[in-house]
């Protein structure tokens, strides 16, 4: 039984949580820095704790320890994709509200989720997964998929790390500039390539998977408007997709995430 979450973000992402929380007769716990003190999340959740940073796990395990909190829900962004802080949570006898550490590693890693994908059956655009990381490996794979190609980092998000390729010229300096921003961004340099799609759709489907191995899908967004691979707007459901796409959308999704033994949202 889960009697008192502690909730280990801020603003209305928190106190969205914590209404669901009261609904289901469960205390919610709030964690605040120093400057947030007076924010409305504070305000709004009754047992606050105030913590150094929203991304210091072991503060936030001292907090859940101190307000006697059974699970952690990490909110959104860099701790709910943080493998690290799931296990730690695991460790220190919390429920972490959100997928195993397994999952959020292998999906993590753009290597290892493509060949998950592939595994899952699930349909991949043509790449490379860098498993040889020498420049001629990656020219003579990007000849063998066919220009545009993408650059990508093998793991981390936001954008980082990517590069478009028009041509094979430009190829070197695109994996040296790559490399550099993820070494920085993410303390890995390493790469893969993608063919690139020149005027993509950006859909998103929403899964979410029980501790039974049961999965369903609950709707798609598109997230198209982007700048510098950034999203900016989201619709929900994703404008001019045929009912025949979005099916095919969510039972792919549903199929990947059952192989890989996805709980909770994604």
């Amino acid at each position: 039984m889960i009697t008192s979450i502690l909730i280990a973000n801020r603003g209305e992402i928190a106190c969205r949580v914590a209404r669901t929380c009261r609904r289901l007769g469960i205390r919610p716990v709030g964690v605040f820095t120093a400057v947030d003190a007076d924010a409305l999340h504070v305000q709004t959740i009754d047992d606050a704790v105030q913590i150094p940073s929203y991304l210091d796990g072991r503060a936030i395990l001292d907090a859940a320890r101190r307000a006697g909190a059974d699970a952690i829900h990490p909110g959104y962004g860099f701790l709910a994709e943080n493998a690290g802080f799931a296990r730690e949570c695991a460790g220190a006898g919390f429920i972490f509200i959100g997928p195993s550490p397994e999952a959020i590693a292998l999906m993590g890693d753009k290597r290892a989720a493509r060949q998950a994908a592939v595994k899952a059956g699930a349909p991949v655009i043509p790449g490379y997964d860098g498993r040889d990381p020498s420049d001629d490996a990656f020219l003579t794979a990007a000849q063998q998929i066919g220009y545009p190609v993408m650059v990508k980092a093998a793991v981390g998000g936001g954008g980082k790390g990517m590069r478009l390729v028009s041509d094979s010229a430009d190829l070197p300096d695109a994996l040296a500039a790559a490399r550099r921003e993820a070494e920085k961004a993410f303390g890995l340099g390493d790469l893969l390539l993608e063919k690139a799609l020149v005027r993509p759709r950006h859909i998103e489907v929403q899964v979410f998977g029980d501790a039974h191995g049961n999965v369903i899908y609950l709707g798609e967004r598109d997230c198209s408007i982007q700048r510098r691979h950034q999203k900016i707007i989201e619709e929900s459901p994703a404008p001019g997709i045929s009912a025949e796409l979005r099916a095919r959308l969510g039972k792919t999704a549903v199929t990947l995430a059952r192989a890989i033994h996805y709980a909770n949202a994604g």
